[in-house]
């Protein structure tokens, strides 16, 4: 699964429809007592009402083909049942108080209503037009904020699906599952069978108000607030950037789109050679896409620290399993490698670091930035997912699914996704028009030989079994748990529900996080039903003989040397969402990351 533009996926000639939803005459919205998110309100806060534009650079969504005759009345229904199955779509705003309120309209309030557009058939001219659709009608704060197409190829009797959402009613894993939620639901309207129900497409206004209880509860002294504080300490009381992208203007938006690029790096051959050396060195394919990132960067540009943000799923139970809704957090990642490490050293820094950011996990970054009078947004994220921990992930294969985000105007912003594909080592990046491609090409290049080098024969004494509580992230063998039996939970995200590798989820991309080596603290955008287990952090061993910090050009030392203080077990501190759980084995297989979703750095 690529995450790529509209622009870059091959869509196919055909007859094209718009669908969206509406309500029936005499129906309307309903005021409702439970908060938005603390990410959903500031994202309203600072929408520009009057802007033409409101979906320029916001929209995400997902494209892909379904491998059914095209029945306009059986689609109807489907979409129609969708947005009453998730409350999240039938959910907008209210901005005309200083906060603004939810609204929600009943299930049977909604119809959809269709446009076809018979005048637009070629790939060419479908792009062009969804494009401009899209920019112009998805808002955060007018409804509906989900719309829907559908390019119909009589030759071949198939039709291609996309769906594109306004950020605040759709995340990296709703962009990951909703294709075979679709074609789930589609099947199951034109045969005729009872359409599944399940306790797992819980409501996203009842987890905000689970994490705004969170949020209200940190305090300036909290141990996440503090790990937030020092990471800001780290360039100058702001959120880092990509250092090499900086230029004078580069904090204004362009007029040229950011450059987009989306490559396999590795092909599968190749990749699980490197998987079954880290695997032997004692860690996951996650912790080396990291250490690698971090080596990429001091050899090509001479940096002694990767500091960015990291975006993480947050399903903290079964109930939002399948939601379609904006479950995230972002957590901060400092990585400070020796000047030459070795491969071994350098995974169990990264390990560290990343087991490091396990303190901000159930701490809404919003609030803490807040707190710390900081109102800057993220310009710099790093995401990883396997796409093997999402349920079929063969079946979206051939289906060509692809996770979309729209084009970017930002003159600073610069996000990384990497993805364990089913056909290899995927990366995705977009970065500001200014800065040169081949700078960029020549970071991807360093990164490849970086994760290449960690194939090398690990010395004996550091070579582990892997056993039944080490699961290989190249091992496809599941370790299931009990979950409902009942037909409440589809069979792939059942077995899903039993893996190793989705324990202990906060929440989470897209995808969806850093498994930091052996720990399964970070579950992907596919959560599993279990709740967190306590986070532990772990101090940084000091860097002995390391060369002098690279000044930053954001403000402070972005890259420094010596030992950050020792981070103590916050027991819970500042957590709401935290509940009690069996502590999950330190070498549980975790081998995925959520992909990028939070709000500003559009997903």
């Amino acid at each position: 699964m690529e995450y790529t533009h509209l622009s870059e996926f091959a869509l196919r000639p055909g007859g094209l429809t718009l669908w969206h939803p509406e309500l029936h005459p005499g129906r309307g919205w309903a005021p409702d007592d439970r908060p938005l998110t603390s990410v959903h309100a500031q994202y309203c806060r600072e929408t520009d009402a009057g802007d033409p534009r409101p979906g320029r650079g916001r929209w995400i969504g997902t494209i892909f083909e379904l491998d059914a005759p095209f029945d306009a009345g059986h689609w109807r229904t489907t979409v129609r049942l969708w947005h009453a199955r998730h409350e999240g779509l039938r959910t907008t705003v209210d901005c005309d108080g200083p906060e603004p309120r939810r609204l929600v309209c009943a299930p049977d309030a909604v119809a959809v209503a269709d446009t076809p557009v018979p005048a637009v058939a070629t790939p060419e001219a479908i792009h062009a037009y969804l494009a401009e659709a899209l920019e112009v009608r998805l808002s955060p704060l007018v409804w509906p904020h989900c719309l829907l197409a559908t390019v119909e190829h009589p030759e071949t009797g198939d039709f291609t699906v996309l769906v594109a959402a306004d950020h605040s009613v759709m995340d990296a894993y709703s962009q990951a599952i909703v294709i075979l939620e679709l074609r789930t639901l589609y099947r199951e309207v034109t045969r005729g069978e009872q359409v599944r129900e399940s306790i797992t497409f819980g409501s996203p206004a009842d987890f905000a108000a689970l994490e705004r209880s969170s949020a209200a509860a940190l305090t300036p002294g909290c141990e996440p607030v503090r790990l937030w504080q020092r990471f800001l300490a780290g360039s100058g009381g702001m959120l880092p950037r990509f250092e090499p992208a900086i230029a004078p203007g580069s904090g204004q938006p362009s007029v040229l789109p950011q450059t987009s690029v989306s490559r396999k790096l590795l092909p599968l051959n190749e990749l699980e050679l490197i998987e079954e050396a880290i695997t032997a060195r004692g860690h996951r394919l996650s912790v080396a896409v990291f250490a690698a990132l971090a080596i990429a960067y001091r050899r090509a540009y001479g940096y002694l620290s990767l500091r960015a943000i990291m975006p993480i799923a947050t399903r903290p139970d079964l109930q939002w399993l399948e939601s379609m809704g904006w479950f995230v957090n972002v957590v901060p990642i400092d990585i400070t490698l020796a000047p030459d490490p070795d491969p071994d050293s350098a995974l169990e820094a990264t390990r560290t670091a990343l087991r490091k950011s396990r303190v901000a996990n159930n701490a809404t970054w919003t609030r803490a930035l807040e707190l710390l009078d900081c109102a800057d947004r993220p310009r710099f994220g790093i995401s990883f997912l396997d796409i093997r921990v999402l349920p079929d992930y063969q079946l979206v294969e051939a289906l060509r699914g692809h996770t979309l985000r729209s084009e970017s105007y930002s003159g600073d912003e610069v996000f990384f996704w990497v993805v364990r594909a089913a056909d290899g080592l995927r990366f995705s990046t977009r970065f500001p028009a200014a800065f040169p491609a081949a700078e960029m090409d020549r970071f991807l290049a360093e990164f490849t030989r970086a994760i290449g080098e960690f194939a090398g024969q690990p010395p004996a004494d550091r070579v582990r079994v892997v056993g039944p509580d080490h699961t290989s992230t190249a091992d496809s063998a599941r370790i299931t748990t009990a979950v409902a039996p009942d037909s409440t939970v589809s069979d792939g995200l059942r077995e899903s529900a039993g893996d190793p590798a989705l324990a202990g989820v906060l929440l989470t991309s897209t995808s969806e996080f850093a498994d930091a080596g052996r720990d399964a603290h970070l579950a992907p955008e596919h959560e599993a039903g279990r709740r967190p287990a306590p986070a532990v952090a772990v101090a940084t061993p000091a860097l002995a003989g390391a060369e002098p910090g690279r000044a930053s050009r954001s403000g402070g030392v972005c890259d420094r040397t010596g030992q950050p203080g020792a981070v103590p077990d916050p027991a819970g501190q500042g957590s709401a969402l935290r509940t009690e759980a069996p502590r999950v084995d330190a070498d549980a297989a975790n081998p995925v990351a959520a992909q990028l979703v939070s709000a500003p750095a559009q997903g």
